[in-house]
């Protein structure tokens, strides 16, 4: 696998051509009010056709016009109460500082004496600080540790909207004046009750669930900072005979890079000296290691293990494979899933819902003759415990940590709508040569028409498949030169899609292809009838060369290819169909060879041959019939089929083209990781909605019971922090799903002898 085999990776976006798309990072927000209000403020400006903010990331994504400006995208970000700068180009080094933690200990250790006497009360134990006391340790608390709530709140303010900080500020700054007010006035009767340890504590809960919240965040982009981590910073490269140890900024496309065992590759290339095994596993996630030899391709970030290797370099930089599956794991992180429409909605207009909702719990208890005190305290709550942090944060941690997890097993996933489309898959097509089968195809037989010599059957075969790459040309082209190494020049060679290919040969004009160009040429097969019928029969692809005569096209003879169906294909069916998920297979093959690879793997829809037009006509209406399909492929034939598909999953062992199309790309070349794509963008979406659950059932209990009193603003506080914390938590659970070859399942006698592949591999096809 080499970095042109992801050159489409970049295609993340449908983006107009005389539009630029511009990544910044913003600074202030904290809640999906925060996130929609910059949206909002950059889709203002003229020229932006579409702005996505990502809460969990701290990230913008902006397509605009050419004249739109960074300068200009800034401006807008910081009118709106935030900062913003701009991420360069290319993958990023996600390496954030923590959050410190000495702020959120101070604020604990300053509110602790606060609160204790209040937790001991429950037990009859009366210790009550003195007001004093009480006022000099929560005022560094709410005036220094909690200054960023006052800025933020100020910034919100002077743009005209709230946000979290807002609620913050607003309400322990009433529960800290309330309390300073009784200090300074004391009641008729001398005693006056103190709410210090509200505000201290509140501050001092949200600091801690800030800190909490972002621990798990950087924990969830794990996987950014893994694949950094696996960008060498120097690399040893040989001129002139004379081999030196450079920066990687420094090594061009065609240098010769020495590999000595135990280091990582440095750049993509073609392994030209040297025998040793890679370790692939953070790239492809394969956990074996891959053999490599001359000729071999090998990718930046993967280790060499025993052997000493020298490397033809073709790729460096933004260009390797690694930093592209780098900038595809970025774009999907920072995208939005459609199910997050519903949270920007709410958002939008949260912050001044409960504003209104505290005024009229102020006001209710006072009309209600509960007297200033109660009143002030039971808003205070109001304003504390409806936070919209859970709900900013239950999509994107949940992209995060599912998109996250898929590319360190490598899986990678464009973006988030296909994350979300793909849970609710019905119906899997595979297309069959390099899906379902090796992809490998070699020429087993080679049978000739009267007159005609073997070995110019195959030579002239190779002259056509010369300057083409797809499998079973290579096929051919090893033959020819493995019987007498010769393979003649060809002229005007041209490919008939879903046919074959044409083109001249020592003067004359030859054709190779199935079955479908045998029928509209016209050409009797002959003497070849019954031994074609034979090997289509064995499973054996069937090629047909015709030779065009005067007196018409005239049968030359034909090659039948064999190609061994992958280990984990029927596996892969068996558990699609313990899913509930239907399987078929599309291939442009003869329905001979079609079948017997169905057979064979346990698919029994088998629909061949096939064009790639009517592949795509065969999803669209299979969708028309209120299917929700997923298309596996890996050739140029199959980019249709791909676009047509709800979901286009790709195998990495294919074609760029295959891979622009896709909305899911495997990076080994395994039907069982179509399994693991749906399975975990299932896990990924029940996480988004238990999220969003909790945290619209917070708010919907959280915001009556405190406006009816039955809240105190330290519990409102600490709920708050909880509810943030235990939404990130639980995406932080999807780290632990591991693939289907590591999960036991004594359902499937196939997924046991996954590691014995050998069982499964019982015949060519």
């Amino acid at each position: 696998m080499g970095s042109h085999n992801l050159a489409a990776m970049d295609a993340v976006s449908t983006a107009p051509v005389d539009t630029r798309e511009t990544r910044l990072r913003i600074e202030g927000m904290t809640c999906a009010s925060c996130s929609g209000r910059v949206e909002k403020a950059l889709r203002k400006l003229p020229g932006v056709s579409s702005a996505a903010v990502n809460l969990a990331t701290e990230r913008a994504t902006v397509l605009a016009a050419p004249d739109v400006s960074v300068a200009m995208l800034e401006a807008a970000v910081e009118k709106a109460g935030y900062t913003a700068a701009r991420i360069a180009d290319g993958p990023t080094h996600t390496a954030e500082a923590p959050v410190p933690w000495w702020p959120v200990a101070l604020s604990v250790l300053l509110s602790l004496p606060l609160v204790l006497p209040m937790l001991l009360a429950t037990f009859g134990v009366h210790a009550m600080v003195d007001g004093w006391v009480q006022l000099a340790l929560a005022t560094p608390v709410q005036f220094w540790l909690g200054a960023r709530f006052f800025r933020a709140g100020y910034r919100a303010l002077r743009a005209g909207t709230g946000n979290m900080d807002l609620l913050v500020a607003l309400g322990t700054t009433a529960a800290y004046g309330l309390s300073l007010y009784r200090l300074l006035v004391p009641a008729a009767d001398g005693v006056s009750h103190l709410y210090f340890e509200a505000s201290a504590a509140v501050i001092s809960l949200v600091l801690l669930g800030k800190w909490l919240e972002g621990r798990a965040k950087r924990e969830a982009a794990d996987a950014i900072r893994a694949l950094n981590a696996l960008r060498p910073v120097r690399a040893r490269i040989r001129r002139d005979g004379v081999e030196r140890e450079v920066p990687i900024e420094q090594v061009a496309v065609g240098d010769a890079v020495v590999v000595r065992p135990g280091e990582r590759v440095p750049v993509d290339g073609t392994v030209v000296e040297g025998r040793s095994h890679v370790d692939e596993a953070l790239i492809t996630g394969e956990g074996l290691p891959v053999a490599k030899a001359a000729g071999a391709r090998v990718t930046g970030g993967s280790i060499n293990a025993e052997g000493a290797l020298v490397i033809d370099t073709s790729a460096i930089g933004t260009e390797t494979t690694l930093a592209r599956i780098i900038r595809m794991v970025e774009s999907a992180q920072a995208a939005k899933a459609p199910i997050q429409r519903i949270v920007d909605r709410v958002s939008a207009v949260f912050v001044p819902v409960v504003l209104g909702i505290a005024a009229i719990t102020l006001a209710g208890w006072l009309v209600a003759g509960g007297g200033w005190e109660r009143a002030i305290v039971n808003a205070v709550a109001v304003l504390v415990i409806a936070c919209p942090c859970a709900l900013g944060l239950a999509t994107p941690t949940a992209i995060i940590a599912g998109t996250g997890v898929a590319a360190a097993h490598g899986i990678l996933i464009k973006d988030a709508e296909a994350l979300e489309r793909a849970q609710s898959i019905t119906t899997v097509a595979f297309d069959k040569t390099g899906t379902l089968t090796e992809g490998r195809p070699v020429v087993v037989d080679v049978q000739v028409a009267p007159g005609q010599a073997v070995d110019d059957v195959l030579r002239w075969a190779a002259a056509l498949q010369s300057r083409s790459a797809h499998p079973l040309a290579r096929a051919v082209l090893e033959k020819a030169r493995a019987a007498d190494g010769v393979v003649p020049a060809v002229t005007g060679a041209r490919a008939l899609p879903g046919r074959g290919v044409e083109g001249e040969v020592g003067g004359d004009r030859y054709a190779l292809g199935g079955s479908r160009l045998m029928e509209e040429l016209g050409v009797d097969a002959g003497a070849l009838a019954a031994p074609a019928a034979a090997l289509a029969d064995a499973g054996r692809t069937v090629s047909w060369l015709v030779r065009f005569e005067r007196a018409g096209p005239r049968l030359c003879g034909l090659l039948a290819f064999g190609d061994a169906v992958r280990p984990t294909a029927r596996a892969a069916v068996e558990a699609l169909q313990r899913m509930g998920i239907a399987a078929l297979m599309l291939s442009g093959d003869n329905v001979g060879s079609a079948r017997a690879v169905g057979r064979e793997v346990g698919i029994a829809d088998v629909r061949a041959p096939i064009l790639p037009a009517e592949k795509a006509a065969v999803l669209q209406a299979l969708r028309a019939d209120g299917r929700l399909v997923a298309m596996v492929g890996d050739g140029i034939n199959d980019a249709p089929a791909l676009a047509a598909a709800d979901v286009g999953i790709a195998m990495s062992s294919g074609t760029d083209v295959a891979m622009a199309a896709a909305g899911i790309t495997l990076m080994r070349a395994d039907p069982l990781a179509v399994v693991d794509a749906i399975d975990l963008s299932r896990r990924t979406v029940a996480k988004i909605r238990q999220n969003l659950g909790w945290a619209f059932a917070y708010n919907v209990l959280g915001i009556p019971l405190a406006a009816l009193g039955l809240l105190s603003p330290v519990i409102a506080g600490a709920a708050m922090a909880l509810s943030s914390v235990s939404v990130v938590a639980n995406a932080l659970l999807l780290r632990r799903w591991r693939p289907a070859k590591q999960r036991v399942d004594s359902r499937s006698p196939a997924l046991h002898a996954i590691d014995g592949a050998d069982s499964l591999r019982t015949r060519s096809t």
